[in-house]
C-alpha cells in the first residue's frame, strides 16, 4: 500500500502557497507571467540545464540557491530571455528585484525563469505591470491558473498533487510543469515548479530532487533537442510542522516515494504533448554491462527520426531500432541481442522472427513498450519517448 495519494488539488493545496497568473501582453490574450509565493521562506532546491548557452534567468536561480533558501518564483513565457548578452542577464535580474520588492523579500530569495522565443529582449515595461498585477492578485482561494501561464507549444496544463501520510502529520507536494518541444535530458527541456509543506533539511531536499528528476525528466527525450532554459525548483516551506526529516529515515524514504512519483508523472505529461506526438513509447534496455550503457543505447533509439517515423506510422519496422543500437557508440554483441514489442518477441539472437504481423495491434495502442536484451550483463535503463508526425514539422518550421 502506498503511502501518499495523489489528490485533486494544485499548488495551493500546499500550506502557505499563494499563486497569481496574468496576461502582460507577451502573448496575445492568453496567461504568460505567474508568481508563486511561500508565507514563510524555506528550503529550496534546484536542478538546471547544462546547456552552454544558459539563459539569463537560470544564471540568476542558480546564484539565488547559493544558500538553499527562497520564498517566492516568477515566471514568464514567450521569451526565453536566452542569448541575450548583458541587457538580458540585467533584465532578469530586474525581474527578480520588481517581484522582490512587490513581496517585500530580499532579491536573492526570488527564484526567476522564462521560457519561449530565443534571442529577444524581454519587454520590461510589461513585465513591470505583470509582476506589479501579480503580486496584488496573489490568492489561496481561487482555482490556480500558473501551470497555464508556464505554457508555450503545450496543448494542455499539467499539474500533479500528492498528499504524503507521514506518522504524525499529512504533508502535501504539488507541482507544475511545462515542455512539449525541444525535450532533451540534463535537463529535459521544461521548467518545473514543485512545493511541498514538509520540514526537511536543504541537503536531503537536493538529494531526494536529484534522485527524482533523474528518474523522471532525464529519462525522456521528445527530439535530442537541450534547450536553453531548463530547470527544476523545489521549494519546502516546513508549515506541515512534521517531526524534521534530517536523515535517510523512513519519512525520508515516503517523501522519496512521494516526489518520483509526482515528478514522473509530470515527465509523461511531457511525453504525451510531445509537438504533435500520438504516442507514448516506454524504451526499456537490459543486459547491458551497466545502467550509463543502457542509458545511452535506450536514448539513441528514443532520438532516432527514423525510429519515431516508424512509430508514428504504425509499421514494425524493427531494423531501425536494431540500426540505432549498432551507431550508439556502444559495443554489443549482434548475436546476442533481442527485442520486443509489448510481448511479441520480433528479434532473436540478432535476426527477426517473423512476428511482424503480430506486432501491429501493438503499434496502434496510444502506450507502447519496447524491451531490448542485450545479453551482456545486469545493466538496465528505461527512456519515455513518442513519435514524430507531420505536425511535429509544421509546428517547428517556424512560430512566433
Amino acid at each position: 500500500m502506498k503511502n501518499f495519494s495523489e489528490i485533486k488539488g494544485s499548488l495551493l493545496s500546499v500550506r502557505g502557497i499563494h499563486t497569481a497568473a496574468v496576461s502582460c501582453g507577451i502573448k496575445k490574450d492568453k496567461k504568460d507571467l505567474a508568481v508563486i509565493y511561500s508565507e514563510v521562506e524555506g528550503n529550496a532546491a534546484g536542478v538546471f540545464t547544462t546547456n552552454a548557452f544558459r539563459a539569463a534567468p537560470v544564471l540568476i536561480s542558480e546564484a539565488h540557491l547559493q544558500n538553499s533558501r527562497a520564498q517566492a518564483i516568477v515566471v514568464n513565457s514567450g521569451n526565453a530571455n536566452a542569448c541575450t548578452g548583458t541587457v538580458g542577464f540585467e533584465n532578469a535580474r530586474e525581474t527578480a528585484k520588481i517581484t522582490a520588492d512587490a513581496l517585500h523579500l530580499p532579491i536573492n530569495k526570488v527564484i526567476v525563469a522564462s521560457t519561449g522565443m530565443i534571442g529577444i529582449q524581454l519587454p520590461m515595461d510589461r513585465i513591470r505591470e505583470g509582476v506589479a498585477k501579480a503580486a496584488r492578485d496573489l490568492r489561496r482561494s481561487v482555482p490556480d491558473e500558473s501551470a497555464e501561464a508556464i505554457m508555450t507549444t503545450d496543448t494542455f496544463p499539467k499539474s500533479v498533487t500528492v498528499k504524503i501520510n507521514l506518522p504524525e502529520h499529512e504533508v502535501f507536494l504539488s507541482g507544475i510543469a511545462k515542455g512539449a518541444g525541444m525535450i532533451k535530458p540534463n535537463m529535459a527541456t521544461m521548467l518545473c515548479f514543485l512545493c511541498t509543506d514538509a520540514v526537511i533539511s536543504p541537503r536531503l531536499l537536493k538529494k531526494a530532487l536529484l534522485w527524482a528528476t533523474d528518474q523522471s525528466f532525464h529519462v525522456i527525450s521528445i527530439d535530442g533537442d537541450m534547450s536553453t532554459n531548463d530547470m527544476v525548483i523545489l521549494l519546502a516551506n516546513g508549515l506541515a510542522q512534521n517531526t524534521p526529516i534530517t536523515e535517510e529515515n523512513d519519512a525520508f524514504s515516503l517523501f522519496q516515494e512521494a516526489l518520483n512519483f509526482v515528478t514522473l508523472q509530470l515527465a509523461l505529461m511531457i511525453v504525451r504533448d510531445g509537438e504533435g506526438a500520438t504516442k507514448c513509447i516506454e524504451i526499456l534496455v537490459r543486459g547491458a554491462r551497466n545502467k550509463g550503457e543502457a542509458k545511452q543505447i535506450a536514448h539513441t533509439i528514443a532520438e532516432s527520426p527514423l525510429v519515431k517515423t516508424a512509430f508514428h506510422g504504425e509499421r514494425c519496422l524493427w531494423g531501425r531500432i536494431l540500426a540505432a543500437i549498432g551507431y550508439s557508440g556502444i559495443s554489443i554483441i549482434p548475436d546476442r541481442v533481442n527485442l520486443f514489442y509489448g510481448p511479441v518477441q520480433i528479434v532473436s539472437k540478432g535476426a527477426g522472427t517473423g512476428q511482424e504481423s503480430a506486432a501491429l495491434e501493438i503499434l496502434k495502442q496510444k502506450e507502447i513498450k519496447i524491451m531490448v536484451d542485450l545479453n551482456l550483463g545486469g545493466g538496465e535503463a528505461r527512456v519515455f519517448t513518442c513519435d514524430f508526425s507531420k505536425d511535429y514539422v509544421t509546428i517547428n518550421m517556424g512560430y512566433s
